[in-house]
């Protein structure tokens, strides 16, 4: 029986070959992340001497949770629930945990891109004028706080948000509704080359600014001095692992539509150094462009506010355009490309949802989507295109990154590593699916030992900072939109644990590793 080179011979979904994998796994890492997050933690973290723990942490955690993602999804083919169940059925609930932190980040995700897809428009004639700041607050209609840090709650959508956030979600559903290698595949190979081109062009035209050089300085000088402090070493593994979209399924799901034999540790050395790559690009245009304001305004960069974030791309990005030469155009490239680098992690992150509820209740792929994306639409207007939604965002993100992306990634080392003890399985398989066998005794360590050591001290950290001193706001807010938030995830995995599976989810085969037909011959 022959089949479609979208779909193996048991009829689930592949991608059409291994660049087609390797395009959504850079379109999944290189996000919001890279352009708004990397140029502020390093500037804030030792400068030029920030790329020590950096690399350290790319190298040491990074790259090898990366290949945990990978073995597990490709030896398990199947989603994060489905392949916990088949790693060991107690474990199943880790799979659904990731999946409802994916479905909460989606809802707030898809508002940041309708931001961004407005502002494309707004920056053909300047419209914020010069006030950057008013123009956005009032475009997202910002309530305001009181005297004890909580918003004015509101959950009617604000009008010029409506219309944007329908397009994303049309657009991204539509994408995934179709398929792994005909929706999420062509949409990176179109939007991941064309944000390349954009992006490095914005970056060029960046470095021929007055006062570029100024702002390269700040972001390179090192200051040796911070790599004796561990925020810097903590700020360099935390950096790494939100950005490379690891520990909360949604590579373990890409790496799951593989075929057999598939090159995993050289496509996952690709990945992970491209979208590091892509994180120095963005510092460069980021901090050049800082340099040309701090040379406008005739200060250092260090006087500078609002470096990182919202505020970088809402308020300082649209300052800067609208006090250089040809702003018009550098703003279309900016938002165009922060769009773009944010549709396709968006994208993932769907995939990670809409693939768990198909395999469970064995629906299609356009059912899954459309039933788990309409609900995540809805709440994306109420809670995150509201007068408060941006105050919502930002608890909600602090929360279910920090503490619940960080948890699920600890508790996979030690279950895996520890508690199953089935990183030699996972090593052989890497190594017999590759071109190359480089996986030894050290990924077992890092997994078992060196990253859960790390990430469950950034844990503890962040937990016991947030129970003690809050996050920004008053301790009501924070309880409802912080620790409520991860409460209803937590709810919604036991509920969905504890439903029964449409099909035997059970009757399933790992890949023989002695099989002699896995020979190079078979490398797609």
């Amino acid at each position: 029986m022959s089949t479609s080179p979208s779909t193996s011979e048991t009829g689930r979904e592949q991608w059409s070959g291994q660049l087609g994998f390797l395009m959504a796994a850079i379109g999944s890492a290189v996000g919001l992340g890279n352009i708004w997050r990397f140029p502020g933690v390093a500037y804030s973290n030792g400068g030029g001497a920030f790329m020590v723990p950096y690399i350290c942490a790319l190298l040491l955690a990074g790259v090898p949770f990366l290949f945990l993602d990978y073995s597990l999804g490709h030896r398990f083919r199947g989603s994060a629930p489905a392949v916990f169940r088949r790693l060991a059925r107690r474990f199943e609930w880790l799979g659904w945990y990731q999946v409802f932190i994916c479905f909460v980040i989606q809802t707030y995700y898809a508002v940041i891109l309708a931001w961004s897809l407005r502002y494309i428009f707004f920056s053909v004639n300047t419209a914020w004028g010069d006030d950057a700041g008013g123009f956005f607050n009032k475009f997202i209609g910002l309530s305001e706080l009181s005297a004890d840090g909580t918003p004015s709650l509101t959950y009617e959508p604000v009008h010029g948000v409506i219309i944007p956030l329908v397009i994303v979600w049309i657009l991204a559903l539509f994408i995934i509704a179709r398929g792994v290698a005909n929706g999420v595949e062509k949409a990176n190979k179109f939007f991941l080359p064309l944000l390349v081109v954009m992006f490095a062009a914005l970056v060029i035209r960046a470095l021929f600014l007055p006062g570029a050089a100024q702002g390269l300085n700040a972001l390179f000088t090192p200051d040796w001095s911070d790599l004796g402090q561990s925020r810097v070493w903590m700020a360099a593994f935390g950096q790494i692992f939100f950005s490379l979209s690891i520990g909360f399924g949604i590579m373990l799901t890409y790496a799951s539509y593989l075929r057999k034999r598939s090159n995993l540790v050289g496509t996952g050395l690709v990945a992970a150094f491209a979208n590091s790559s892509f994180e120095l690009l963005a510092g460069i245009g980021v901090f050049a462009t800082l340099g040309f304001m701090a040379h406008t305004q005739g200060v250092g960069v260090s006087d500078l506010d609002n470096i990182a974030g919202v505020s970088l791309s809402f308020v300082t990005f649209p300052t800067v355009v609208g006090q250089m030469p040809g702003g018009a155009i550098f703003g279309v490239l900016f938002f165009g490309s922060f769009f773009m680098a944010g549709l396709t992690s968006l994208i993932s992150i769907i995939q990670v949802v809409a693939a768990g509820f198909s395999e469970k209740f064995a629906w299609s792929t356009p059912k899954a989507t459309l039933i788990t994306g309409i609900p995540s639409a809805i709440i994306s207007f109420i809670l995150f295109g509201s007068s408060s939604g941006m105050y919502n965002l930002d608890v909600v993100d602090a929360f279910i990154n920090n503490i619940g992306v960080v948890s699920a990634a600890v508790i996979a080392c030690v279950g895996v590593g520890l508690v199953l003890r089935r990183l030699k399985e996972l090593q052989r398989h890497l190594n017999v699916v590759s071109e190359t066998r480089v996986i030894g005794t050290w990924w077992r360590v890092m997994i078992a030992a060196v990253i859960p050591i790390l990430l469950g001290v950034m844990f503890v950290q962040t937990a016991w900072s947030y129970a003690r001193d809050g996050y920004g706001y008053s301790t009501s807010f924070e309880a409802v939109f912080g620790w409520g938030m991860l409460f209803l995830v937590a709810v919604a995995t036991v509920v969905l644990t504890l439903v029964p599976w449409r099909f035997d989810v059970d009757d399933f085969t790992p890949l023989d590793l002695e099989d002699p037909r896995l020979t190079s011959e078979e490398v797609n």
